[in-house]
């Protein structure tokens, strides 16, 4: 080869090697914008839980440990509020997305001006019963006369009690409350009362018949208190309107969630005991028994995971109403959306 030659060969290997740079740099350039447009297009939602985590966040977690909430385009952070009274506040006040919380109060803290909104129902009906010890005697809510029943600080438990002795034909201004705050299991242990309200028949139920006490449970909404909705999830007014669509692939995505969750419960359980908090250690078999009775109370049968029913909203509106709880009138269908 000539001289010329060469250095011919050796100017076209070098054009060829600062072209094959300059695209390797454009598809690094371009693949860091993919990355970067990707990030940009992932949308954070902070979400509140009703209480520490437990077998009604089931569906949540899955949702999260399956990539649901990802393949959503959602960074979702699932978060136990320091006080879980303040967890619509800090939804109405922009502090939080969205936060799991309950039909009663939401509907009481419109009353208040508190600008909140239900987007789902998901739990679709009472999980808190009213617990009377087998030894008491109280074979229906009318038999609590002359009893002791246990409370948690809330005029609401005590006005759901009322509520039941009097469609069982009793007369509640003779019942006898006892304010027990939140030792609702160990009053019931030691025999400090005979009844409680505020016990979940999916949580302090089970707890106590690990100890050995024989129970007798009655649903609410047998005696003349509305099927509501337990557990509902909440977004504000302003946050609604600023991330609808953020929110509605969230409820998806949470759908899918407890549709695996029903479908794999034991994988869904284990994935909830991995993410349980440490201050408020889990009873793996409890948290089973737990999941068992709310898989049924959670399931929307034909209608979508989430939907709601303006006829359950006007008769929990309508209830509260007719015994005081609300400040003022609300419309039912400025209470929830159906996304």
């Amino acid at each position: 080869m000539s001289l010329q030659n060469w250095k011919k060969n050796l100017m076209l290997a070098v054009a060829l090697v600062l072209v094959l740079t300059m695209m390797a740099g454009c598809g690094s350039k371009q693949q860091a914008a993919d990355t970067n447009n990707s990030k940009e297009a992932e949308t954070e939602l902070t979400v509140l839980l009703d209480w520490y985590p437990n077998a009604v966040h089931s569906f949540l977690y899955a949702a999260e440990e399956q990539g649901y909430f990802k393949e959503a385009g959602l960074k979702v952070n699932l978060k136990t509020p320091a006080d879980t009274n303040d967890a619509l506040k800090l939804v109405a006040t922009g502090k939080a997305d969205l936060a799991l919380s309950y039909q009663m109060q939401v509907a009481i803290s419109r009353a208040e001006d508190i600008p909140v909104v239900s987007v789902a129902s998901i739990v679709r009906h009472p999980l808190n019963r009213l617990m009377t010890l087998e030894a008491a005697g109280i074979q229906s809510p009318k038999d609590l006369i002359g009893k002791k029943i246990g409370y948690p600080s809330i005029p609401l438990d005590q006005l759901i009690v009322n509520t039941m002795v009097e469609s069982d034909g009793g007369d509640s201004s003779k019942l006898n409350y006892v304010d027990i705050g939140w030792d609702l299991i160990p009053a019931m242990m030691t025999g400090k009362v005979d009844a409680i309200i505020g016990g979940y028949v999916n949580h302090e139920k089970p707890l106590l018949e690990k100890e050995g006490v024989k129970l007798s449970s009655f649903d609410p909404s047998v005696y003349g208190v509305p099927d509501y909705y337990e557990l509902v999830l909440t977004a504000s007014e302003t946050g609604l309107e600023s991330k609808n669509a953020a929110i509605k692939k969230f409820i998806e995505a949470a759908a899918k969630g407890q549709q695996y969750t029903v479908n794999n419960p034991d994988k869904a359980l284990n994935t909830l005991l991995e993410k349980q908090d440490a201050n408020f250690p889990l009873d793996a078999a409890i948290e089973k028994q737990s999941l068992d009775t709310l898989l049924p109370l959670m399931d929307a049968g034909s209608e979508t995971f989430g939907s709601q029913s303006e006829e359950s909203w006007r008769s929990v509106i309508s209830w509260l109403t007719e015994h005081g709880q609300l400040k003022k009138e609300i419309k039912a269908e400025d209470a929830f959306r159906n996304l």
